[in-house]
């Protein structure tokens, strides 16, 4: 399989949150903020490389009547790294995600991938797989993220710019409040797999009239 195939899969054509409806829980909960967004993408990505490769190097050893089970242990192994990391390092972004890192751990998105890919292939492809995987979920949360804190804050960047403010763009008072508040998600996510949807449409089309 190409590189360009894989990252393109990861981004458009298989992303796991627009195309596979996979990880809708953390997209839907923690997607308020730019500082939430890729504190939650960058944790997946390193947990699903990490455990991509482990399971890859695993993959002739482990006997497939247990072999969920042996993922679980695996990914589970990498979410306890990575929540200690943040508790130590990143107080506030493991406050604001609270149980949902831990929750990593069942995440369709890290056990799908080890089940279709990494236990079927090398430690290189898996490491690639996890990477644009973990890409293309980053990207989607953190589109996400911006819409629902412009429309239901009014500000851009919480969390990480102005002090952790982030820059305020609509006046105090004009947002729509709702858009933060669980509807607010699925009408944002509802929308974002929309438009990502007609633009894949597009490429396609585009792609036959070449032909």
């Amino acid at each position: 399989m190409k590189i360009r195939n894989m990252f393109k899969e990861g981004l458009l054509t298989k992303n796991p949150v627009l195309v596979q409806l996979l990880g809708m829980c953390s997209t839907l909960a923690i997607s308020t903020s730019l500082f939430n967004g890729l504190g939650m993408g960058i944790s997946v990505t390193v947990i699903l490389i990490c455990s991509n490769v482990m399971i890859s190097l695993l993959r002739r050893v482990i006997p497939s009547q247990v072999r969920i089970a042996s993922y679980v242990l695996i990914i589970a192994g990498f979410v306890t790294i990575v929540d200690l990391l943040l508790q130590a390092f990143l107080p506030a972004l493991s406050e604001s995600l609270g149980v949902f890192i831990p929750l990593i751990v069942v995440n369709c998105i890290v056990l799908g991938r080890a089940e279709a890919f990494a236990s079927k292939n090398g430690i290189g492809v898996s490491a690639l797989d996890g990477l644009f995987q973990g890409i293309g979920y980053t990207v989607a949360l953190v589109i996400v993220c911006i819409i629902r804190e412009f429309l239901g804050a009014g500000t851009f960047g919480g969390g990480i710019l102005n002090g952790g403010e982030g820059i305020r763009i609509l006046p105090e008072g004009t947002p729509a409040m709702l858009m933060i508040m669980p509807v607010g998600g699925f009408l944002t996510l509802g929308c974002v797999i929309a438009a990502s949807q007609w633009l894949m449409k597009r490429m396609k089309k585009k792609e036959a009239d070449k032909k």
